[in-house]
């Protein structure tokens, strides 16, 4: 036999050691640390559905308690995140008997570059805890905030879920909401709806003033007091523009609002009040040569 051929036996039967030798270590793996990382994953997931479970009857019971459910959603998550993380802890140290002392210098030594990493996560928990404290709005309330608006629906740990009219789902992180400007629609227990009407230059203003006054104070929604206000607000351009002013139940707010726009233009057709729309007069002017 050639010098090529043994060096190639030789090889052959080195692969085949080498494969024999990983097959067995990955066999031995599987039958002792395999067996445990499978089991605490599958502890991890049962100890999960265990958690959101707990969670959600703590809820139920708050409900009939009638407890705060905005303080109620945000200790629920609270301890959701808490319970999930500690879990996961205890089967890694305990069962896995992975080194967390280790793991700690190493999160210490790396210290700077995680809270550089976690500055935002940091900075919406602790705004969730201000929006806790100072109840800025609260479960139900309907807000407003930068570009968003919607019905508050949760109060997270780390987000605020928002439910727009159109049952879209926002999530604003409660730094930015903690930290910004917002409007809350739903804080009082009344609101003032504002509208505007023009009419034509043509039109009798006592009787248009007469007729919103009517339609105003026939509205079974509006509130007497404050008194509703109708007047003269502007001579425009093209038109005289009125206000109308009434004041109603928050919850009332839309319905006023649409109800109120419907009746004035039925009303106007009925007392031949015109409303004007813009239009253009063009003028021709022929140059004779």
């Amino acid at each position: 036999m050639t010098n090529e051929v043994i060096n190639s036996l030789e090889t052959m039967n080195l692969r085949n050691m080498t494969i024999e030798k990983l097959t067995e270590n990955i066999l031995e793996w599987a039958f002792s640390s395999g067996t445990k990382l499978v089991i605490g994953i599958l502890v991890i997931v049962i100890g999960f559905k265990i958690i959101n479970k707990l969670s959600k009857r703590f809820i139920s019971f708050a409900e009939k308690r009638n407890m705060d459910m905005t303080l109620v959603r945000f200790v629920k998550s609270f301890i959701n995140y808490s319970l999930k993380i500690l879990l996961v802890l205890i089967i890694a140290g305990s069962y896995w008997h992975f080194e967390l002392s280790g793991l700690a210098a190493i999160v210490a030594s790396a210290g700077v570059a995680i809270g550089l990493a976690l500055q935002g996560s940091l900075s919406n928990f602790a705004g969730g805890f201000i929006i806790l404290l100072l109840r800025p709005f609260k479960i139900g309330d309907y807000i407003q905030t930068g570009q968003f608006e919607g019905a508050v629906e949760q109060i997270g740990v780390f987000y605020t879920t928002l439910t727009t009219v159109d049952n879209k789902v926002v999530l604003i992180p409660n730094g930015a909401l903690s930290n910004g400007s917002l409007i809350n629609f739903s804080s009082k227990e009344t609101r003032r709806v504002d509208l505007i009407f023009s009419v034509g230059y043509e039109c009798d203003i006592l009787k248009v003033r007469r007729v919103l006054k009517d339609i105003v104070e026939s509205n079974k929604l509006v509130l007497n007091y404050p008194e509703p206000f109708v007047g003269l607000l502007e001579q425009g351009s093209s038109s005289l523009n009125f206000t109308v002013r009434a004041w109603v139940n928050t919850l009332d707010y839309w319905t006023v609002y649409f109800d109120l726009l419907e009746q004035v233009k039925i009303r106007f057709d009925e007392e031949g009040i015109s409303i004007p729309y813009p239009q253009m007069d063009l003028h021709v002017k022929q140059i004779v040569k």
